[in-house]
């Protein structure tokens, strides 16, 4: 006989009582690993970038990783960056963003590369998130993919080792990739 594993909710989550970082992805638990210092340094500028940005011209707010995104009862993500419009922040709670950020990166590592560009990318996509952008460090590239006509992710601004990406919903917003992955 098999043992059925358990469904995970957004309330079993939380009374995890550790202090590592799970994702819940259609009910399934995930231990999220550690971050490296050469992502986070990624994670750093890339937030200061976008806040800099949103907050000079009151846009909304821009959240850096750990921060819980409820999509649904059963998927729990904690992107590395989110942005929330400043119409739609009725969506952060005490606890939470109860709904769908305008956009959220993820800066991708070698063991959730399938997670992040295939699995949460769906899920961004499904739900719909209108920008969502993903960092490639060890390639030291960058894809924007901006929700098209049809509610489907098109791959928007795309650059790798030098040149710039810039944002479909953040307009006038954008990174030089020399800069961002620049160790000096």
């Amino acid at each position: 006989m098999k043992v059925k594993e358990k469904v995970w909710t957004y309330r079993d989550y939380l009374e995890l009582n550790d202090d590592k970082r799970y994702e819940v992805i259609n009910g399934r638990l995930y231990e999220m690993p550690a971050p490296t210092p050469w992502h986070q340094r990624i994670l750093s500028y890339l937030h200061y970038r976008f806040y800099d940005f949103v907050n000079f011209r009151n846009m909304g707010i821009v959240l850096p990783s750990p921060v819980d995104v409820v999509m649904k009862e059963f998927i729990i993500l904690q992107p590395d960056i989110v942005f929330i419009s400043k119409e739609r922040f009725e969506i952060i709670g005490d606890k939470a963003i109860n709904g769908v950020p305008d956009l959220v990166v993820e800066i991708v590592s070698p063991t959730t590369i399938r997670r992040d560009t295939v699995v949460k990318k769906e899920i961004y996509e499904t739900f719909g998130v209108k920008e969502y952008w993903l960092v490639y460090p060890d390639e030291r590239a960058i894809e924007v993919w901006a929700l098209g006509e049809g509610g489907r992710y098109e791959l928007y601004s795309f650059a790798e080792k030098d040149g710039k990406v810039k944002s479909k919903v953040l307009k006038g917003f954008e990174v030089d990739l020399k800069e961002v992955f620049d160790e000096g």
